[in-house]
């Protein structure tokens, strides 16, 4: 960077209100996008207001650099990529601004959310049509920009049809707003006085589609109009049909409206900043999924066209690739349950109506038609919330086909073709013996059938020169065959710098120089995202993987040879953004982005900065040391959301660990960390005078003393000892009698509930005897988790080695572990399997699968008979119930709701929260306390804050109890507790 455009832009920092960003991380993390390309900005903006934003374009046009718009960065052909200064509007402009329901419209700011608009929207009986896969973090702006569809396009059509008004900042810095215009309208703002840009375009745009030889160059070379969803360069064809440029024999009512070039101009032409919508009626309540197998893709296809003539609301279709990764995703097999066989690809046909049977019906005269024609060979039909199991794996797919091991994945190259809806069958039959034959490549198939658009991801590898080259190879391939078919080689995705290379050859090269026309009308000096849609680079450059790429080999203590090394199981990330949820859209990932809606603090971030950095760790005595990954990593609460949600399975927690025991080597172990990681031990110590500990954490003036000395922040609680452990209180207590009637159980007694909660233990203990199991302690260490937490990865190995060997001869499905501290005794099941070495990992694995959390255990039981409801009183309760991170990542909370409900009366609610925040050590730590409170808020605090005193509050783990009690001041009971105190017998 030249000092004086260096000086220049330090500058700009002082006169904005928002943050401009010019170090190494915020343009490492905003070098990729959701897409194959990565090139480093020069800078990062997030403005908060739009005077930022008309200093940034005004910058950008006196010193001729790029300004790249981005929301929420899950475009796929490059569009938010670019060596200029990124603009993130993500953060600030998240504004819904009015809403009438009456007139049927809203009027948003770009950052807002898709799916949280249509919540807002709701209770007024109307929603935003269009939806794409990721509707859940996807925003306004991206979908104008890139004039978004999905699923429900057959219905809805795409975003285009849907911008009433748009309003933002032209090239030159000046504002403008533009709608549907009346003739009179138009000719006023084309009048030759005017000599404002904006009348400026007006004019052009008049002059240039008013030429007959340009309207018949357009009609003859553009995409079909029948072709719905049709992403081809600017909507030309479109605009020229309105009644002021329509030729006097082809009269023509439609009004003028810009809203219709800008939607889908990717950001190139006009920087919005407001955009107001049309809201439709909410669609029948009642929905039928029929999910038809076929043994191929084509036979599928064939039904498409059967499907099309029925009134549906969606048809897509998924194959035998994304099904294989459904498979072996966590969050995704537990949707699979509607999945017969190992079909080729499945149909997903959704019918809507009044009540389900009438949209049971519906499906069912379909499938008779279907089956008359001899296509398919099972037809569920699903009602309900079972449909939702199916659209979750649709949208998953993405990422699902992504998680592939090695270097070879299927790529977005030609992911966007749309045809005819009758040319489908024989277009996909074509395109896959051209690759096969030509190019000797397998193919994904999936997305909307039903309007004529099908994903196809060929599996290639761009570290090579041959995958390069082939990448380059293919797409020229099916542009030619796209053209064959007069298709649009961008049905929803756009051009980007993806597909841009061949836009002249989709229209012509008269077209061509008329839609760079319409750019430079717009944008003289092109800023904005220049080199998208025209004048792009060959499409095979600035890949965020580079042909004869290396990919170091380098040593870890966890073990990542399932993924072919640590680097490759950070290229699993392909920057989908499902981390960029919101506490509105559920789960967990990603707490920290949650809170701070900062794009450093996203799963993706992390691992593509580690990527970054182990990629050109090449022989680095140490290639962890980075200050930009510990940076990056600092706000990962390791709470394995990731680990389940992400559909690529990128887990960040086990990467962090890594790092951080990676970085220790290079930089030695912090004290605070030190003093974490020996819980046990100093617990240990502690526990030889416990009053003497809790006075020293309770009295103002040590406890200060000791928090500042530890790291721990101020207005945090600190955890106090028992005045007795778990261990001496076992080796003196005497067994229930009815212990042993029916079975005997291992007991873990993890190092938390050991020394500080010791009452967990005993109610978990009484309530196993009194079920009739005998109970024993074996011996064995602490779990480990402290030091893991921490990233001691060594020390953590040290006991987990210790553990395989003192309990695998002992543990089986007969003499099951069981334990009450989730992260405790999911580390048996999680990352002991990874880190012990030599035979004792197989003994890990096998061990594993009988380490059980006691409410798995229980409901075990309930399932063999030996537990039943009337061991526990009738009286009513109701308890509210928030599930430890690890749990829902590892394991699962519905064992503790059945456990929970074993009273007859007793009535157990999910609190819809993510991460309460605390994650071990991490809300303890002074720079993480206020964050972790900030998390707390989002869902958890106020929910327990509204619930009334009668009600319980239940959480299984130790943080998360120490959490509620600090932010709420109510306390939360383990559900064990609840149950022992619940039984009629003591």
């Amino acid at each position: 960077m030249h000092d004086n455009l260096q000086s220049s832009l330090v500058e700009l920092q002082s006169q904005m209100d928002g943050e401009l960003r010019i170090d190494a991380v915020a343009r490492t993390v905003y070098s990729t996008d959701a897409s194959l390309y990565q090139e480093t900005p020069l800078a990062v903006a997030i403005p908060t207001t739009e005077a930022d934003i008309r200093r940034l374009i005004l910058f950008a046009g006196e010193h001729k650099i790029g300004l790249i718009p981005r929301a929420a960065g899950t475009s796929l052909a490059g569009q938010v990529v670019g060596a200029g200064i990124v603009v993130d509007i993500s953060r600030h402009f998240t504004k819904i601004l009015e809403i009438d329901a009456d007139a049927g419209w809203a009027r948003v700011q770009p950052g807002v959310i898709r799916n949280e608009l249509n919540m807002a929207l709701r209770p007024h009986g109307v929603l935003f049509g269009p939806e794409t896969s990721t509707q859940n973090r996807a925003m306004l702006g991206g979908m104008f920009g890139n004039n978004s569809c999905g699923s429900n396009s057959i219905v809805y059509g795409s975003t285009r049809e849907h911008v009433l008004e748009v309003r933002g900042f032209l090239s030159d810095g000046s504002e403008a707003t533009f709608t549907a215009l009346s003739d009179e309208e138009f000719q006023a703002k084309c009048a030759p006085e005017n000599d404002s840009l904006e009348s400026q375009i007006y004019r052009g745009i008049r002059d240039l589609l008013s030429q007959a030889e340009v309207r018949e160059e357009i009609q003859r070379e553009f995409p079909k109009p029948q072709i719905p969803r049709r992403n081809t360069g600017y909507a030309v064809d479109l605009l020229m049909d309105a009644a002021p440029l329509a030729p006097a024999d082809a009269a023509s009512d439609k009004p003028f409206d810009f809203c219709k070039l800008l939607a889908g101009s990717e950001g190139t032409l006009f920087f919005a900043t407001e955009i107001k919508v049309r809201c439709m009626p909410l669609p029948p309540p009642a929905s039928a999924l029929l999910c038809p197998h076929f043994e191929t893709v084509d036979e599928s296809l064939r039904a498409t066209l059967l499907a099309v003539k029925h009134s549906i609301f969606a048809c897509e279709l998924v194959d035998h690739f994304v099904l294989s990764g459904a498979a072996r995703n966590i969050e995704q097999r537990a949707n699979m349950s509607f999945v017969d066989g190992t079909p080729g690809a499945i149909l997903a046909i959704e019918f809507r109506a009044e009540t389900d049977e009438q949209a049971v019906a519906a499906a069912d005269k379909l499938v008779a038609e279907m089956k008359a024609a001899g296509l398919g060979y099972h037809f569920p039909i699903l009602t309900g919330d079972d449909t939702n199991k199916v659209w979750d794996l649709r949208k998953a797919g993405l990422g699902i086909l992504s998680n592939v091991v090695g270097d070879a994945k299927p790529l977005a190259v030609i992911e966007d073709t749309a045809v005819a809806i009758e040319d489908l069958p024989e277009f996909i039959a074509e395109f896959n013996r051209r690759l096969k034959t030509k190019h000797g490549l397998e193919c994904v198939h999936y997305a909307h059938a039903g309007s004529g658009e099908i994903h196809l991801r060929p599996i290639i590898n761009l570290k090579t020169d041959a995958g390069n080259q082939q990448f380059r190879d293919v797409a020229q391939e099916i542009a030619d065959l796209v053209k064959e078919y007069r298709g649009s080689l961008s049905g929803e995705h756009g051009d980007g710098r993806l597909r841009g290379e061949f836009l002249q050859q989709m229209i012509g090269p008269k077209n061509y120089e008329v839609i760079r026309q319409v750019k430079r009308l717009w944008d003289p000096q092109n800023i904005f995202n220049p080199n998208k849609i025209v004048d792009t680079p060959p499409m095979n450059s600035s890949l965020r993987y580079k042909p004869g790429q290396a990919t170091p080999e380098v040593p870890t203590v966890l073990d990542f040879s399932g993924v072919e090394g640590v680097l490759r199981a950070a290229e699993l990330c392909n920057g989908a953004g499902d981390c960029r949820k919101t506490q509105l859209s559920g789960g967990t990932m990603c707490p920290s982005y949650m809170a701070t809606r900062n794009e450093q603090d996203t799963t993706r971030a992390r691992a593509n900065m580690l990527r970054h950095v182990l990629t050109a760790a090449d022989g680095k005595r140490f290639p962890f040391d980075s200050e930009e990954v510990r940076e990056v990593m600092d706000l990962c609460l390791s709470c394995k959301g990731c680990k389940r949600e992400c559909p690529s399975n990128v887990d960040v927690a086990k990467l962090k660990a890594e790092f951080q025991q990676g970085y220790y080597d290079a930089h030695g172990v912090p004290r605070r960390a030190k003093l974490i990681a020996n819980f046990a031990r100093n617990s240990q110590l502690a526990a030889y005078a416990p009053w003497m500990f809790n006075f020293i954490v309770r009295n103002r003036v040590t406890s200060r003393i000791f928090k500042r000395f530890a790291g721990f922040a101020p207005k945090r609680s600190l955890p106090t000892m028992h005045r007795t452990t778990l261990s001496r209180w076992f080796a003196t207590h005497t067994p229930h009698p009815s212990a042993g009637q029916n079975g005997r159980v291992l007991f873990f007694c993890d190092e938390f509930t050991n020394y500080n909660d010791t009452p967990v233990g005993i109610a978990a203990i009484e309530l196993l005897e009194r079920l009739g199991f005998a109970v024993e302690i074996p011996e064995h260490r602490e779990s480990g988790r402290a030091a893991l937490s921490k990233g001691l990865l060594r020390q953590a190995r040290d006991v987990a080695e210790e553990n395989v060997r003192l309990l695998k001869d002992r543990v089986s499905a007969d003499l099951p572990l069981v334990g009450v501290e989730p992260s405790a005794l999911l580390s048996f099941r999680d990352e002991y399997p990874e880190l012990v070495r030599g035979e004792l990992r197989d003994a890990a694995a096998k061990m594993s699968e009988h380490c059980l959390m006691i409410d798995e255990f229980l409901a075990q039981q309930m399932d063999a008979g030996r537990i039943k409801s009337d061991a526990f009183r009738d009286d009513k309760r109701t308890i509210r119930l928030h599930g430890h991170c690890h749990q829902k990542a590892l394991a699962s909370l519905a064992p503790t709701v059945r456990m929970l409900q074993l009273p007859r009366n007793y009535t157990v609610r999910l609190i819809p929260s993510g991460c309460c925040g605390m994650a071990g050590s991490f809300g303890y730590e002074t720079e993480h306390y206020d964050l972790s409170m900030q998390i707390g808020e989002l869902v958890l605090f106020p929910t327990v804050r509204k619930e009334p005193e009668e009600n319980q509050i239940a959480a299984p783990g130790t943080s998360c109890r120490h959490q509620i009690a600090d932010g709420t001041g109510r306390k939360a009971e383990h559900p064990v507790q609840i149950l022992r105190d619940a039984l009629l017998s003591n």
